[in-house]
């Protein structure tokens, strides 16, 4: 089994990993102290693939990349606050662009304003966020065959974000929304492909600028 145990400060790390049928890759990222301005990069390829991630403070890159059987990238089986819970980015400024190939999940929590998080899942997939913050750049993209699920929860007084969701594939499509806040947050959903669109959206926005929603669906 590879497994490697980082911590990391202020320093640029790139890493590639790839295991045997019987092996699993599992890296664990843990960033609690000072430390902004980071780039991380990781590749994994092939099995296991694991990405156990926490990560404080400002301005740093994340460029995650899975590829081949299970990838996970988040903290605990289920998604969280915190550690304990399932991993979080904190801070502001941060960019975090992450890729899963052949089924996938990821779970985290924005604790920090103006991040930027971009995932791209292909196969079967569970896509899981939870914003607690304002003007967040948030994108998913969930396609090929398999099950898509996207849960995307806005909580407190978050605004100011913008959460752009695309489902496609012959596969089936659900995506669970919460959006609350006194100020705009825009939100675009797409569910496209020949079997079943579903989506539940729990809405408590209570400004003169109102909310932006648009739904997409079809085949």
């Amino acid at each position: 089994m590879i497994r490697g145990l980082l911590l990391i400060s202020l320093i640029s790390v790139s890493m590639s990993v790839n295991a045997g049928p019987t092996d699993d890759n599992h890296v664990h990222v843990e960033q609690v102290g000072s430390g902004d301005d980071l780039e991380l990069n990781i590749d994994q390829m092939g099995y296991g693939n694991t990405i156990e991630f926490s990560f404080d403070h400002s301005g740093n890159i994340f460029n995650l990349s899975q590829s081949g059987n299970d990838n996970y990238i988040g903290w605990v089986s289920y998604w969280g606050s915190g550690k304990s819970w399932g991993g979080d980015v904190d801070g502001v400024n941060n960019n975090e662009a992450v890729q899963q190939l052949n089924g996938a999940t990821y779970g985290r929590h924005i604790w920090g304003n103006n991040n930027d998080v971009d995932i791209y899942q292909n196969g079967t997939h569970t896509h899981n966020l939870d914003i607690h913050v304002s003007n967040v750049d948030h994108d998913v993209w969930q396609d090929g065959q398999g099950s898509h699920y996207n849960q995307t929860y806005f909580y407190g007084s978050t605004h100011g974000s913008d959460t752009n969701v695309s489902q496609t594939g012959d596969a089936n499509h659900n995506s669970q929304i919460r959006i609350y806040g006194n100020q705009p947050v825009t939100l675009n959903l797409t569910q496209q492909g020949s079997t079943n669109q579903s989506y539940n959206l729990n809405q408590s926005c209570y400004t003169t600028g109102g909310c932006s929603i648009t739904v997409t669906q079809g085949n």
